[in-house]
C-alpha cells in the first residue's frame, strides 16, 4: 500500500539546524535502503490554486498569505499497512519536532 505523508509548517516551526539535517539524511537513507521510500521533497510556498464552481474556474497565483499553514514537504512511501506508515510519520515528527503531519493512503496504479 502506498501512503502520502505531508508535513505542514507553522509560525512556530523552528529553522532547520545541522542536527536536523543529519537525522533526516539518516532517516531518508534508511527508508531508501529498505525500498519503501518512493519520493520525497520540499514544496515552495508559491503555487497556483484552481477552484471550480459549476462552469467557473478561478486560477490564483500564490503564495497564499491568507493560509496560516502550508504544506512544506512530502514523502511517498510503500509499506505493508497503515500502522507502518503512521510509525514512519511518528519517527519523522520526533526528528523535526513540533508541527503537523497528515498520512493518506494513495489509491491507483
Amino acid at each position: 500500500m502506498r501512503y502520502l505523508m505531508t508535513a505542514r509548517s507553522t509560525d512556530t516551526t523552528p529553522a532547520p539546524d545541522e542536527k536536523l539535517f543529519v537525522e533526516m539524511a539518516a532517516f531518508v537513507e534508511e527508508m531508501t535502503a529498505a525500498g519503501i521510500l518512493l519520493a520525497t521533497g520540499g514544496l515552495a510556498p508559491e503555487g497556483v490554486r484552481l477552484v471550480s464552481r459549476g462552469d467557473d474556474l478561478t486560477v490564483t497565483d500564490g503564495p497564499f498569505t491568507e493560509a496560516k499553514e502550508a504544506v512544506a514537504g512530502f514523502a511517498l512511501v510503500e509499506v505493508a499497512s497503515k500502522e507502518e506508515a503512521v510509525e514512519l510519520a511518528r519517527r519523522f515528527r520526533r526528528i523535526v519536532g513540533d508541527g503537523e503531519s497528515i498520512v493518506q493512503q494513495v489509491f491507483g496504479p
